[in-house]
């Protein structure tokens, strides 16, 4: 009977779940609202809704919360919020708001700034440093992006980014602007001349990557929230306007990923809720209607072949992958990849006389090695565990890949590209993270990154192995080599 008793009055004393959620919409109210907005569609700090945290994991998120975000704005709450009010305000926020957030080309139209007038900066490099061997510098820790000389291996700049950068920004052809996308939706054009932000606008609330026309006219970028593509004046990232796609389940569909083929002088998009691939052409006078080509799937991820004539494509949901020709217009080819293939990161290199493909695998450890003349896996390679990215150069014996998940993430494997075989293993930091290698434009040294808040740039030697130099840094999540990218040089994704 006192138990019984001792029951009612804890349940009469506890909120309600009702209760809960109407005290953590205080909380947020009280607390967050200033900086994030009464909407969670941000403000000073990033949007707090479910589809701009989903890479954020809930464990993360309370720890924020309690004691904040270094480097930032973000103060922690450990003082002012109990463990129940911390929880209900992680719970708060992983939950959809009663109204359904929009973005509307209005929204977008008004948010853009100009901040430079690209017409009044000089045209030439105001710095010493080799204009195409530079690297642009993710720093996801502190949200921050570094400019190094990748000849001395010195910052030349460093700035704050928009919160949750995504990892892979975007260069015009010539290489003197670099084009940023955060998971927020601003999109930020940089002069790498002149070492200034020239423009900022916001896309959308949750984007997923950007593109640049072959010609460096056109920004293309495609959003998760709301789904569809926006279209972007590369001159100044005012807007030219959104392009809808198709309904599923009565909502756009999201935007897997958007690349440019310069060889077709098209925007090439992947749509996540409907099978289709998107083709939009930019010669000429364009009007960006869209090549719709059905798929065999829904598609999160693909590459190009080094012609982009060909995707190889894949869904995170399916057993292996597909062959689809931009040109016909068909899914030539089903590719028997096992896991979670990431075609995004993979890699193409020549081996004798053939090209083969590399991708590594989200979800097993193991590198497939594709003939891009036969489309047949010729060899899994494995790993110590799951990996996200790989890297080459064509003066490199070696395809450096990480081990990103699982206990032995740090490890990176070298495999040499002829005989697919794993030459080399090595740990840079025991115990720490090991990711993503960029080499320089020549290829002589590379670039890895310590994925840690006590991390590092490491550079080494790329046929030594020998280490040149470790600049501290706080997750330096991704980087990327001027010359490289704008060359579409072999060994490095798109």
């Amino acid at each position: 009977m006192r138990l019984s008793t001792s029951l009612l009055l804890l349940a009469a004393w506890l909120p309600s779940g009702a209760a809960l959620a109407q005290n953590a919409a205080q909380l947020y109210q009280q607390h967050c609202e200033t900086c994030h907005g009464a909407d969670r569609l941000g403000g000073t700090g990033p949007a707090l809704l479910p589809e701009s945290l989903a890479r954020i994991k809930r464990t993360e998120a309370l720890q924020t919360i309690r004691q904040g975000r270094p480097a930032s704005q973000m103060a922690g709450f450990d003082q002012v919020l109990d463990a129940a009010q911390t929880e209900a305000l992680a719970d708060y926020l992983y939950q959809p708001p009663a109204t359904p957030p929009t973005w509307s080309d209005a929204d977008i139209g008004a948010s853009h700034r100009q901040l430079a007038n690209p017409g009044t900066l000089p045209d030439t490099p105001q710095h010493g440093a080799d204009p195409l061997n530079l690297f642009v510098v993710v720093e996801a820790g502190n949200h921050h992006v570094v400019i190094l000389d990748g000849d001395q291996f010195e910052p030349l700049a460093r700035f704050p980014s928009h919160f949750a950068l995504h990892g892979g920004p975007k260069f015009s052809p010539d290489g003197r602007y670099v084009y940023f996308a955060s998971r927020d939706g601003w999109i930020s054009k940089y002069d790498l001349h002149n070492l200034t932000m020239v423009a900022e606008i916001r896309a959308g609330l949750n984007t997923r990557n950007l593109a640049v026309s072959g010609d460096g006219r056109w920004v293309l970028v495609g959003n998760y929230l709301p789904g569809g593509l926006v279209l972007l004046d590369a001159r100044d990232l005012s807007l030219v306007g959104s392009i809808a796609t198709p309904l599923a389940d009565g909502m756009p569909s999201r935007v897997s990923a958007v690349y440019t083929a310069p060889r077709r002088q098209s925007f090439v998009v992947a749509l996540k809720d409907v099978q289709e691939v998107w083709e939009l052409s930019y010669a000429g006078q364009p009007d960006f209607i869209p090549r719709r080509i059905p798929a065999r799937d829904f598609l999160d991820d693909f590459s190009f072949t080094p012609d982009h004539r060909y995707l190889l494509a894949t869904s995170r949901k399916a057993h292996g992958g597909q062959v689809i020709d931009l040109d016909s217009g068909a899914t030539i080819r089903d590719i028997a990849l096992p896991g979670m293939p990431h075609l995004g990161s993979g890699i193409y290199w020549q081996r004798g006389d053939s090209w083969v493909f590399a991708t590594p695998n989200i979800s097993k450890g193991l590198i497939s090695v594709l003939d891009l003349h036969t489309w047949n896996v010729i060899k899994e390679i494995p790993t110590e565990g799951p990996g996200f990215f790989m890297r080459s150069h064509r003066n490199s014996p070696y395809a450096w890949t990480d081990v990103f998940f699982g206990p032995d993430n740090d490890a990176v494997h070298l495999i040499d590209k002829q005989t697919l075989a794993v030459a080399h293993t090595l740990r840079p930091m025991p115990g720490k993270n090991a990711a993503h290698v960029e080499f320089t434009r020549d290829g002589r040294y590379l670039l890895l990154s310590v994925w840690d808040t006590d991390g590092a740039l490491i550079i080494y030697d790329s046929h030594s192995l020998q280490e040149i130099k470790r600049i501290p840094m706080n997750k330096p999540s991704g980087k990327y080599n001027v010359g490289n990218k704008i060359e579409y040089a072999e060994g490095t994704s798109h």
